[in-house]
């Protein structure tokens, strides 16, 4: 229902969720190595090289290389990437507010902090070369 409700902004700008995911993580966290955007955006390292290839090609994005470790890979926003995004920011967390219209205050208190818990595992730092692992199924059916 959230997806049905942003989806059409997101397809009018010309982006996919995945980019805007990008765009809209760099803007509110800094450069990023493509590892810890994959984490934040849960897109595999594959995909991530393609999205990011798409956003440099639009010139919204930048890539270098870390100092000291030339295997790591930061990505930031260019002024132009970070103009896009804040004009799109805005309308979009609309959005995502007005499909959240139908919870109740306590609801959208408990989202909040499963959102602050999984924000904060998505954010943790990635070292080494260990393999980011996929969604597990879960039942809420016993909460």
């Amino acid at each position: 229902a959230v997806v049905a409700r942003i989806e059409p902004r997101v397809v009018e700008s010309g982006f996919t969720v995945t980019q805007l995911g990008v765009l809209e993580a760099l803007l509110h966290l800094g450069p990023l190595s493509q590892r810890e955007l994959g984490r934040k955006v849960l897109t595999s390292a594959g995909n991530m090289t393609d999205v990011i290839d798409k956003l440099q090609r639009r010139g919204l994005v930048v890539r270098s290389r870390k100092p000291g470790d030339r295997r790591t890979v930061r990505v930031a926003l260019t002024a132009e990437g970070r103009a896009t995004i804040e004009a799109l920011f805005a309308p979009h967390a609309r959005d995502i507010a007005g499909a959240m219209s139908g919870l109740a205050p306590d609801e959208l208190a408990h989202l909040a902090a499963l959102l602050r818990k999984l924000g904060l595992a998505a954010a943790a730092p990635v070292t080494g070369d260990e393999e980011t692992p996929g969604p597990r199924a879960r039942s809420f059916a016993s909460e």
